[in-house]
């Protein structure tokens, strides 16, 4: 089985993201994967001030909750302050700190006292061996002391990798660091925002023609699951079009995935 952890980049209007929700069911049902659905209530870094940023915590959080009554899916969400820790933890079954916050201890300790799981997405600006560190946090604050993979994966603490910035002005994934961040918990590789080239014209843009090939990349490496972020129709996407996958392809990634693990054998 292997996680998979996808929805649109932020929460739209209820209409579209219960149509995404809807076109995801066939993947929830899929023996293979361990379904989550995902998308942020608030996009707090976007490139500019006048983008759209989402419902919010309090409207946010009933339509997930809407979601998971609906359809019966686990879901997923970002948290950027330490307040919002508490009550995401209360429905949510994956917090999730973004990149550019993966250091900041008062973010990662109100997570860690919530019983949801955590994924931390490792920063731009890391390497990968610096990531010990946000994992150390999570499992001391849950009682664990040594970091490692297993305790990682029995306390419910996920590592996610999208690449580094160079002199490319764009994001480059180095495949070692799946690898080496796998010392230190179960690995999540972000295929659509390893694609991202940051802050284009005051929005972020990318190119999803790279997604498959990224994720397939990964899949022959090893990780635990993949992050895509998908829609029914990208180009009309509120944030993250650029890079998004439309579902029909999303299927086809994913398709494409197990038959790379099957043909390794793991």
């Amino acid at each position: 089985m292997i996680t998979i952890m996808t929805g649109p980049c932020v929460l739209e209007d209820m209409d579209t993201v219960l149509k995404i929700a809807e076109r995801l069911k066939p993947l929830s049902e899929d023996k293979r994967v361990d379904f989550y659905f995902k998308a942020s209530f608030d996009k707090a870094n976007r490139t500019s001030l006048s983008s759209f940023r989402g419902p919010g915590l309090d409207e946010g959080l009933k339509i997930f909750e809407k979601i998971k009554k609906e359809f019966g899916y686990k879901v997923v969400t970002d948290i950027h302050e330490s307040y919002q820790a508490a009550p995401a933890g209360e429905i949510m079954d994956i917090l999730q700190i973004p990149a550019f916050l993966c250091r900041q201890t008062d973010l990662l300790v109100a997570a860690a006292k919530t019983p949801a799981k955590i994924n931390i997405k490792k920063g731009q600006f890391l390497a990968a061996d610096a990531m010990k560190h946000p994992v150390e946090k999570v499992l001391n604050t849950r009682g664990i002391s040594e970091v490692n993979y297993e305790n990682s994966e029995k306390a419910g603490v996920w590592l996610c990798e999208r690449g580094n910035t160079f002199g490319y002005g764009a994001l480059v994934v180095d495949m070692r660091n799946l690898l080496l961040l796998r010392q230190y918990a179960p690995v999540i590789f972000d295929a659509t925002h390893s694609v991202q080239i940051p802050s284009t014209g005051g929005t972020t843009g990318g190119n999803s023609s790279f997604v498959p090939y990224m994720a397939r990349a990964a899949a022959s490496v090893g990780v635990d699951g993949f992050f895509f972020e998908t829609h029914i129709d990208p180009k009309v996407a509120k944030s993250d079009g650029p890079n998004m996958l439309h579902i029909d392809t999303l299927y086809k990634t994913i398709n494409e995935i197990f038959a790379i693990k099957d043909a390794l054998g793991n």
